[in-house]
């Protein structure tokens, strides 16, 4: 048990399609109907996704790399269940990988796990962060580090969002949404019925009759659910009204809005304080 070596020439091999020609959602379907596969890459996300509860289903590692940046990973994979192929090949070969130059020569097909249920990741949370139709990758991904970085308790994502275990998503998370709890809002529940679970909702718009984003009242409440919407579009109006509080963030020099992700780490440093 552990993991097996295998020195590979040619990516064009059906076992390493996955790295390279099969598309992200292609991979969430492919053992449809057991659950999918994601990609990690970096030694330090494929390390957290590990710590998570993640398990490796292969890895394909550049040969320079066997005693560098995949080191560690392979003395933990001394330890898995099964045997866990090790694709090793050369830099050029690797080079034909769309984003080769940000994986540091070393990528991991993981498999993914079933989704906890919205009612279990409330439970016992004061602060969360819901994410509205954030579809850009970075984005969500920034959103989920400065989420577990500044106080957040966890993230739910409505199911227009970006997947947060896509490549992109995860590497930007710099692997945090492994270590946060996380889950999807199933489609049709509106947002509104975390007030089921004691939480006060926060919207961040761009409207004038908005709360002071340190007001008292804002700031005691024990239970908040903090709401983000789509770069440009921002939150669905039905969305707004149905939240307890509208806040935003004051701007200066004719500015009238952040980056959802920069606007997240601004809020979830105020009220994350408790």
């Amino acid at each position: 048990m552990g993991y097996r070596l295998i020195d590979v020439s040619d990516l064009n091999c059906e076992e390493l399609k996955i790295y390279h020609e099969l598309s992200e959602n292609q991979l969430v379907h492919i053992n449809e109907p057991d659950l999918g596969l994601f990609i990690a890459e970096t030694a330090k996300v494929i390390d957290r996704a590990m710590d998570g509860g993640y398990e490796p289903y292969s890895v394909l590692i550049e040969a320079d790399q066997l005693e560098r940046e995949g080191k560690d990973l392979l003395k933990r994979l001394e330890d898995a269940e099964g045997e866990i192929p090790v694709y090793v090949s050369s830099t050029d070969a690797l080079k034909t990988i769309t984003g080769y130059n940000l994986t540091r020569g070393l990528l991991c097909a993981m498999k993914r796990k079933t989704f906890p249920k919205v009612e279990d990741i409330c439970k016992g949370a004061h602060r969360i962060a819901v994410l509205e139709n954030v579809t850009n990758p970075t984005n969500v991904g920034a959103i989920v580090r400065n989420a577990a970085a500044l106080s957040m308790d966890a993230v739910l994502l409505s199911s227009g969002c970006a997947d947060p275990l896509y490549r992109r998503a995860a590497r930007v998370s710099m692997g945090t949404i492994f270590g946060i709890p996380w889950t999807y809002i199933p489609e049709g529940v509106p947002i509104k019925n975390l007030k089921e679970y004691g939480f006060k909702t926060v919207s961040l718009a761009l409207r004038n009759d908005t709360a002071d984003l340190g007001d008292n009242e804002l700031n005691k409440e024990d239970k908040l659910a903090i709401l983000l919407g789509s770069e440009g579009y921002g939150l669905l109006p039905e969305t707004i009204e149905d939240s307890d509080y509208c806040v935003k963030i004051p701007m200066s020099h004719g500015v009238d809005s952040l980056n959802v992700a920069a606007c997240s780490a601004v809020v979830f440093w105020q009220l994350g304080k408790r």
